[in-house]
């Protein structure tokens, strides 16, 4: 099967790759490489150069692809950046969304996999979260995702799309030769190791009065290699469609039991400073993963903490300045 991966030079993007390539996939990578990196691009893959804000470029780019299948993985991801730029999410991930799908459907693609998130529940009121939970995202990029969810189901029934929506909560970690190198970075954990790396002064733990045991926000975190293989497995199931489906692992850490696994991993001594909590983040948000079990047969092999920051931490000592490195 041919399969066009839209932000495949972005660090989940890159890693689907990888990994479909190792699977003996045929490859053809979209992205406009604004916020990517080419040469995060598998080597044997295709390229395609294309912005899909541009329907035309974007109709053309996917008739041109030969695919069968679509990864879409391409948007803005920065939550305080999409407060302050609401116009720039709705029309890069809701319009660029759009003309994806109206592009599918001209070429007859009917298989296609959407990188959703977690942020389009806001602050759940209960755990673990369930798809069936309330959608009430908090931030234009939580709503701009919810958006093309929604449209989703529409295409189903109007032109016989097959998909799946998949809800990350956090991902981590690397592959060997690919991983995250975002600016400005935002995650927790590569935001840690360049401390470590001398690129930051200090890692600072917003909020330690939580109620959670060690008073400290709690997340669900997978490894970017589990993630992708499940959109993999998802593109051979795809006869019907799917629907949304959480990717997480229900387990949860806490921000000191992240500190913790990087001082035992790294052998170091992460400077730690402590701030308030910030406005919106819940004290815990852990994933409900009973349908990504039954539906794509997912079971996360690599997602142990130490294991994440310890891949994590293999390659930004080899990549310290990213892909520029």
């Amino acid at each position: 099967m041919r399969v066009l991966v839209t932000g495949g030079g972005g660090y989940i993007g890159s890693v689907a790759i990888e990994r479909l390539v190792a699977r003996g996939y045929d490859v053809v990578a979209l992205d406009n490489f604004s916020r990517g990196h080419a040469a995060a691009v598998h080597p044997e893959a295709d390229k395609l150069h294309c912005d899909l804000r541009d329907s035309t470029s974007t109709a053309q780019a996917v008739a041109q692809s030969g695919a069968e299948a679509i990864l879409h993985f391409a948007a803005l991801h920065l939550v305080l950046e999409s407060v302050g730029k609401p116009g720039d999410y709705y029309q890069t991930n809701v319009s660029g969304g759009i003309n994806l799908l109206n592009a599918a459907r001209d070429a007859g693609i009917s298989r296609f996999v959407f990188s959703s998130t977690a942020a389009v529940y806001g602050e759940p009121q209960s755990l673990p979260v369930r798809e069936s939970s309330p959608k009430e995202p908090i931030n234009p990029y939580g709503h701009s995702k919810w958006i093309v969810e929604q449209l989703l189901p529409v295409y189903a029934e109007t032109h016989g799309l097959n998909y799946a929506a998949f809800r990350y909560f956090n991902v981590a970690g690397a592959t060997e030769e690919r991983g995250e190198d975002h600016d400005p970075e935002t995650h927790i954990i590569p935001v840690a190791l360049q401390v470590l790396l001398g690129q930051r002064d200090s890692f600072t733990v917003f909020g330690t009065d939580y109620p959670t045991p060690d008073g400290t926000a709690i997340r669900d975190y997978v490894h970017v290699a589990d993630l992708a293989d499940a959109h993999i497995t998802a593109i051979e199931r795809l006869d019907s469609p799917l629907g949304a489906i959480n990717l997480g692992t229900r387990d949860g850490f806490s921000v000191r039991q992240i500190v913790e696994s990087i001082n035992r991993v790294t052998g170091q001594e992460l400077p730690i400073a402590f701030g308030d909590r910030r406005q919106g983040d819940p004290p815990a948000l852990i994933a409900d993963t009973t349908r990504a079990r039954e539906l794509v047969d997912w079971n996360p092999t690599r997602s142990t903490m130490d294991e994440m920051i310890g891949s994590a931490w293999d390659w930004m000592q080899r990549h310290p300045n990213g892909y520029e490195s």
